[in-house]
């Protein structure tokens, strides 16, 4: 994580719009291309929750933990307890909350300047970790409480699959070109590219987060998340072949290099 702190004028109590304003500043520039709900609401809220956590001096890794909780107590409760709407809500409430602890974890990172390769790691495990329970957790409850045809059932065991097999393609793809002296970055000025942004709503984790509100309706929420699952699919599917060329040609790069 980036190491950048700025600190208020000495002798002057900062308001909490004064740290508001710092984060904004610190933090990296959102990625035009990334999907609507993660750039426009999830970052937004996670500079909120950031300013909180560090005005109350919580550490990085502190407010990770603070997301791991809300996700994981959301997963608990998929499998544990009957679908209903209260159920729908609070689940979706958790899981929301603990994204925006995720933004704000790394938001805190840049504020203090207490980032470190130990907090990235922990970071990277809780979504790992997520990406896959999430989705197994909802399969056991829907078998559980026989909400479904047991065939639907593999609707979430591939998202399972598909999500991590995604996001380790993603992390291994970005390790290797690190390794190779290439480092990705993406680009966060110049005209918004609306249309990218909203194309990529079915994909967004916020979009699963929030599909949750529809539990008490089996159809509508079925219809969603297969929806949500089929858009991973081929998100995944595409990106692997992206990656697999970009690293044919930054190998045969270095070849004709040598």
């Amino acid at each position: 994580m980036t190491q950048t702190s700025t600190s208020p004028a000495a002798g002057q109590a900062e308001t909490f719009r004064g740290t508001l304003d710092r984060l904004a500043g610190a933090q990296k520039g959102a990625a035009r291309s990334a999907p609507a709900y993660s750039r426009f609401v999830n970052r937004r809220l996670g500079r909120v929750l950031a300013a909180w956590a560090y005005r109350r001096g919580l550490s990085p890794n502190a407010v990770t933990g603070i997301s791991a909780l809300c996700t994981f107590t959301a997963i608990a409760l998929l499998p544990l307890v009957a679908p209903s709407a209260l159920l729908g809500v609070v689940v979706s409430l958790l899981l929301v909350l603990g994204y925006a602890f995720d933004s704000a974890d790394g938001q805190v990172a840049r504020l203090t300047g207490k980032g470190s390769p130990a907090g990235e790691w922990l970071d990277h495990m809780v979504d790992a970790t997520k990406i896959v329970t999430l989705p197994l957790a909802l399969g056991v409850g829907l078998y559980r409480f026989d909400v479904v045809d047991h065939v639907w059932l593999l609707v979430p065991a591939l998202h399972a699959v598909a999500g991590s097999v995604y996001f380790f393609g993603m992390i291994l793809t970005e390790q290797m070109r690190r390794a190779a002296g290439v480092v990705s970055t993406a680009a966060t000025g110049g005209r918004a590219p609306w249309l990218r942004s909203v194309l990529g709503i079915p994909t967004d984790y916020g979009t699963t987060c929030l599909v949750f509100l529809l539990l008490s309706v089996p159809t509508a929420f079925f219809v969603g998340y297969a929806a949500i699952v089929a858009a991973t699919l081929v998100v995944a599917v595409a990106a692997a072949v992206s990656w697999y060329g970009q690293l044919r040609r930054l190998t045969a790069n270095e070849a004709g290099a040598a």
